[in-house]
């Protein structure tokens, strides 16, 4: 099975868990608004690719790890998007969820997302439970506090920013979730993981503010020029774009030497490589070609 549908039938299927029973209409269809369509799914993929790079012998478990990782990313999307942050109108091409349900039902629903990320790394736990613990406290760690996306929104209320510590919590926290519950998931260690996700998150972080400077609405599906707007730090403005764009390469190029080794080690550097093409924007692309 491609990786994109089993990610997709994964992601229906605890959709599922939420759609039962006695709820509120209203939030009950916020959830999969958040949730559906989904953007490229890169962090899931991601994990997918490393659980099967070290054996995959628990699929269910690494599409459990793989549904909850994403549902936490749908839910910092939402809480991102609210008039306390950023004040989003549009995200992937389409309303906002508060603009479209209300402020607290769009809060209520980043919420039951994160919630549901861990009832379905437990309910996945039961065959694995020393595979399904380790998986919870990765997946915690990388959400909260102080190494987690949490730590990661905070940063923007600090009067002096880390740079470093900002972007790697609000940027990179989920992609070295990633690599690492993917490991977890087949069994394997995770500390040797760490690297390839955090370069992936650094390089995914510069990409994105090339986008944000670069690209418009049309482009990216949700507003473009964030970062100057609202006084963000960002790889443009710290290095200029073709500061950036070395950056990248060179971000890309550490990625792929990180890999640990591993049974399918050779099409994880592919995935890096694609994952390069896709990150860098097209005129950019064009531009060096």
């Amino acid at each position: 099975m491609a990786l994109d549908v089993r990610v997709e039938a994964a992601m229906l299927r605890a959709m599922a868990l939420v759609q039962s029973g006695a709820a509120p209409p209203r939030l009950g269809a916020a959830l999969p608004y958040a949730v559906f369509p989904g953007g490229a799914r890169i962090r899931p993929t991601i994990l997918l690719s490393v659980a099967l790079a070290c054996g995959d012998d628990r699929p269910g478990l690494s599409d459990a790890a793989a549904v909850a990782l994403e549902l936490i990313h749908c839910a910092s999307l939402v809480h991102d998007d609210l008039p306390a942050f950023d004040d989003a109108d549009l995200r992937r091409g389409k309303a906002t969820v508060h603009r479209a349900f209300g402020e607290p039902l769009a809060v209520l629903a980043g919420d039951s997302l994160i919630v549901l990320a861990f009832e379905v790394l437990a309910r996945a736990g039961r065959d694995s439970p020393e595979r399904a613990l380790r998986l919870v406290s990765a997946l915690a760690q990388r959400t909260g506090m102080p190494h987690g996306i949490c730590a990661g929104q905070g940063w923007e209320s600090e009067a002096q920013i880390d740079l470093d510590a900002y972007h790697r919590a609000k940027t990179g926290a989920l992609f070295i979730a990633a690599t690492q519950m993917g490991a977890l998931a087949a069994g394997q260690d995770a500390e040797p993981w760490e690297e390839l996700g955090a370069r992936i998150g650094a390089a995914f972080q510069v990409a994105d503010d090339l986008k944000d400077a670069l690209l418009g609405v049309e482009e990216t599906g949700k507003p473009a020029g964030q970062d100057a707007a609202h006084g963000r730090p960002s790889a443009v403005a710290e290095l200029g774009v073709s500061g950036a764009v070395a950056h990248l390469r060179d971000i890309l190029g550490g990625a792929i030497a990180s890999i640990p080794a591993c049974p399918g080690e050779a099409m994880l550097a592919q995935m890096v490589r694609a994952y390069a093409e896709k990150m860098t924007p097209a005129r950019l692309t064009a531009a060096r070609g």
